[in-house]
């Protein structure tokens, strides 16, 4: 048996749509700012697949995720077609000269973590850190922003 969460998040960014959309949509840079990401590499064979690792807590796991829809400087959706099942889409607002993303990740939790940890404590856990994920990307963006 398998449980899926769901979880949304969001930050402000103080930087334009284009450069925000660039830094992120070059996906083989996301271990720079996603704490549980430990690698991301694109197939050169079809660029809408990726073969993502995450590693947390002595745990890790892989899994290739596939681009369901790309619009520039709008979205990127997302859904894993094997390995850890995921699925979401980042979302991209242009506020002015600033920007707004906006994260939903859903995942399956495998049986056995449901019995050992309780989802809402999880939920918590997953939810502060892919937060604080998007904050290092604010953090990352404004780096990349006064560089340019």
């Amino acid at each position: 048996m398998t449980d899926w969460l769901e979880h949304t998040v969001q930050v402000d960014v103080e930087a334009n749509i284009d450069l925000v959309w660039k830094l992120w949509s070059d996906l083989e840079q996301m271990p720079n700012w996603m704490k549980w990401i430990s690698s991301v590499k694109v197939l050169e064979e079809n660029p809408d697949l990726s073969r993502m690792s995450l590693a947390s807590g002595g745990f890790e796991f892989s899994w290739l995720l596939r681009i369901t829809r790309l619009v520039t400087n709008q979205i990127i959706q997302f859904e894993s077609v094997d390995g850890l099942p995921n699925r979401g889409a980042i979302r991209f607002y242009k506020r002015g000269p600033n920007s707004t993303i906006k994260l939903t990740v859903a995942y399956a939790i495998p049986g056995i973590l449901g019995k050992i940890m309780d989802n809402l404590l999880l939920g918590r856990i997953v939810e502060s850190t892919i937060q604080a994920d998007l904050d290092r990307f604010r953090a990352y963006a404004l780096t990349a922003s006064k560089q340019e």
